[in-house]
């Protein structure tokens, strides 16, 4: 069985949908929604006390958005998946924990990068003693819903939407866009490899956000509203390190992103908006 504890998010809804109902099982807010507090251990493996031998708990319960407050991430992004680790050390499962391959490439990191590393740092101590754990370091994703707001393919889509100018960095910026269904074969796979510590899931094949920019507006016949270069260069970011697609994960078929992620926005933009 397959225990999903974040089932409303992008990578959640994903994972639930990749498997008969029969083997997935998501854990509704509540349940979870105060396990992250120092004293429920006991409570988490009680809970999963009566799981299928074999089990999985996902934890994919996160915060992304790096202007929330550091407490709110630290709860969420460290505190909640810490405590589901050592109950499980109790009650027999195997646990998944999630963050992004931004651990890997900044030196000042924000509020989501941080939490995030110092949650794959004690995933990292508890494989190394022997614990049944991964923390998987995704890259950006897309598809299953609409963009974060926040994040750089929400703020795109909103300017399309608009028919406002769209300013941007020089995009010298190296990324990797994963669709989330790509993503979710390559946890399977890793499960199935019995993978434990740290795994980035890459494929290997970022674009800058220049490239992708130019694309998207060009095959939306708008290149009038892309601004490149119009906002400062982030001084720490990703401009030249390429994370190699793992072994574990070399037969999945990763959708090429720049064709991708323009379908993806295509299809959103054609949806009728809401009013508000």
């Amino acid at each position: 069985m397959i225990y999903v504890i974040g089932g409303r998010g992008r990578l959640g809804r994903a994972i639930q949908s990749s498997r008969p109902l029969d083997q997935v099982t998501v854990l509704d807010r509540a349940i979870y929604e105060d396990w992250w507090q120092a004293d429920a251990t006991s409570r988490i493996a009680r809970f999963f006390e009566a799981a299928p031998a074999g089990s999985v708990i996902l934890v994919a319960a996160g915060l992304l958005d790096p202007a929330l407050p550091r407490a709110d991430h630290q709860r969420v992004n460290v505190e909640l998946p810490t405590r589901v680790m050592e109950a499980a050390r109790r009650s027999g499962q195997r646990v998944v924990t999630f963050g992004t391959v931004m651990e890997r490439l900044v030196e000042h990191p924000n509020a989501y990068v941080a939490t995030k590393a110092e949650l794959g740092r004690l995933v990292a101590q508890r494989a190394a003693a022997g614990d049944a754990v991964l923390h998987l370091q995704i890259h950006t994703l897309y598809g299953g819903g609409e963009p974060a707001p926040f994040m750089f393919l929400g703020q795109l889509l909103r300017a399309l939407r608009e028919g406002r100018p769209f300013e941007m960095s020089p995009g010298r910026q190296l990324r990797e866009y994963h669709h989330v269904d790509d993503d979710v074969a390559a946890i399977h796979a890793a499960l199935e490899a019995g993978s434990s510590g740290l795994l980035a899931l890459s494929h290997g094949a970022p674009c800058t956000l220049r490239d992708l920019a130019s694309h998207v507006f060009s095959a939306l016949d708008r290149v009038d509203l892309l601004r490149i270069g119009a906002r400062p260069e982030p001084p720490d970011d990703n401009y030249a390190t390429v994370l190699p697609q793992p072994s574990v994960i070399k037969n999945i078929p990763f959708r090429p992103a720049l064709p991708g992620v323009t379908a993806y926005l295509k299809a959103l933009l054609a949806e009728p908006q809401q009013q508000a």
